[in-house]
């Protein structure tokens, strides 16, 4: 797979590619972004992601997933992971009542966590109300592109492409938060280097493996986060 073609070349297609899901974006809004924020966003992905274009395939179709999944992103993070828990909750019903509840209230503990974590943040988020545009959040949700969901696929996909040291050395040290002295003792790491750490090199070493083995996964668009 080789990508020919320049970018800069192709920035007109680009523009116009994003333009036409401007109707995508309804958080106009936002105090937070606007679709020209988005705009340039989206364009930034795209220049980062061209080298993986293969120029033997047609260019819009490329251009167009990225956008769409980029808006779904950007209102994910924006808005959606904001939004009160009753538009994903089976017992919502009609206005602001709940089958369980009577009313969407305080005394549903999902909600109660979400009133007291994430409410003011959605004010802040979004002018718009949540009621507006609940149908339109449901219909565009998608977790592939949650931040939690792709941690959790990059937890996942750590076993698959580190090895057995390195990926022991990742919960050690990455997930658990071991100083470099525990991870030392821990991985029987030892050095005969003067005024330095135990492990010092071999730390240094494995992190600079699993960094680049992480990389070359974004890369791939193994794990899109943002």
């Amino acid at each position: 797979m080789k990508n020919n073609l320049k970018f800069e070349d192709h920035i007109g297609l680009i523009d116009s590619e994003i333009n036409r899901h401007r109707n995508k974006w309804f958080l106009s809004e936002s105090t937070a972004i606007d679709f020209e924020d988005v705009s340039q966003i989206i364009k930034i992905h795209i220049f980062k992601k061209w080298k993986l274009f293969d120029s033997s395939k047609k260019l819009e179709p490329w251009i167009n997933a990225i956008v769409s999944n980029q808006i779904k992103n950007l209102i994910r993070n924006n808005y959606g992971n904001y939004s009160k828990p009753c538009i994903k909750c089976g017992a919502a019903l009609a206005g602001d009542a709940c089958s369980i509840y009577q009313e969407q209230c305080s005394a549903c503990p999902l909600y109660a966590k979400w009133e007291k974590t994430k409410k003011h943040a959605l004010s802040i988020k979004k002018c718009q109300s949540t009621e507006e545009n609940s149908n339109y959040i449901q219909s565009q949700e998608d977790e592939s592109f949650s931040l939690e969901y792709n941690i959790e696929k990059l937890n996942n996909l750590l076993p698959k492409i580190l090895k057995e040291n390195e990926y022991k050395f990742y919960k050690l040290y990455f997930i658990e938060k071991n100083s470099d002295e525990a991870v030392a003792k821990k991985m029987k790491f030892k050095t005969c280097e003067a005024n330095r750490k135990p492990g010092y090199k071999q730390i240094q070493n494995i992190k600079k493996s699993i960094i680049k083995k992480i990389q070359k996964a974004f890369r791939e668009d193994k794990i899109d986060l943002i």
